[in-house]
């Protein structure tokens, strides 16, 4: 049983795994046995990574990618599989929000920045899956064989307040990942997505805690909501990532995998 769950030889990319959850799960699979490629765009953090992940033994390598430039995520994918061979395995990490694609109380809607909401957009679904899943996947399917893993997140499942184009950025993700896995099925790829709950990282850290480590208002609603009553650690993703790169999830696909603490089971 053990060995369906092996990524012994493989290759895996984790674009933005300069990131808290992106290293996490660059972690795992590196844990898994695969030999780990972390792409972002600052090369110091990148550099950082690596040199973290190698202390735990895991063989990694950081490339540079701008996810958002077709070329360069075409050129750097051209290079990963030159170094380090075939990838079966592309997490899709990268994604954020900027602080004027939100709406606090009382804010107007339609007041919303036309270009903050196509940053957010650019940043989480063209940079965040659909380039990087172009620039892999075309030779996954010539192969025919591979798995491509996107993040997407709760708020792409439910319309959370304030964060609205985040949401329907990630809401979007989901929807392309499901394309993509029946587009894909017969050509041997498997296209699944994973949405965490709340995971306190570099982006959402003071949203959620305040500097003393006590909850904020928006914390506390939302641990109210989680039926285990924290929030997600960032190696509690590492399952998840872990069994859908592997041959113990070779029969899964389109799926959206839910991490998240129950927090959906209250809200849907």
């Amino acid at each position: 049983m053990a060995s369906i769950f092996e990524l012994n030889g493989r290759v895996a990319v984790v674009v933005g795994g300069t990131g808290t959850l992106g290293g996490a799960m660059a972690d795992a699979l590196g844990q898994a046995g695969a030999r780990v490629v972390v792409c972002g765009r600052n090369e110091e953090r990148g550099q950082a990574r690596v040199a973290e992940l190698a202390t735990s033994g895991v063989d990694a390598k950081f490339f540079s990618l701008d996810a958002l430039d077709p070329e360069a995520a075409a050129e750097t994918a051209a290079r990963i599989e030159s170094d380090f061979g075939p990838v079966h395995t592309l997490v899709n990490a990268a994604g954020g929000n900027r602080p004027d694609a939100t709406l606090p109380p009382g804010a107007d809607f339609c007041e919303l920045p036309l270009d903050a909401w196509r940053d957010v957009f650019d940043l989480n679904l063209v940079g965040g899956s659909l380039l990087p899943s172009q620039a892999f996947g075309r030779k996954m399917v010539e192969r025919g064989a591979g798995s491509i893993i996107n993040i997407a997140s709760m708020s792409g499942m439910i319309p959370l307040s304030r964060v609205v184009a985040y949401s329907a950025a990630k809401a979007a993700v989901i929807n392309l990942t499901m394309f993509l896995a029946r587009e894909w099925a017969e050509r041997g790829v498997r296209v699944n997505a994973i949405s965490p709950g709340f995971f306190p990282a570099d982006q959402n850290r003071r949203l959620l805690m305040n500097e003393d480590g006590s909850y904020t208002d928006r914390g506390q609603q939302i641990i109210q909501h989680t039926p285990m009553k924290r929030f997600g650690r960032a190696e509690e993703l590492a399952g998840a990532v872990a069994w859908l790169s592997s041959d113990a999830s070779s029969f899964v696909t389109g799926q959206n995998i839910v991490v998240d603490g129950g927090f959906s089971s209250t809200t849907i």
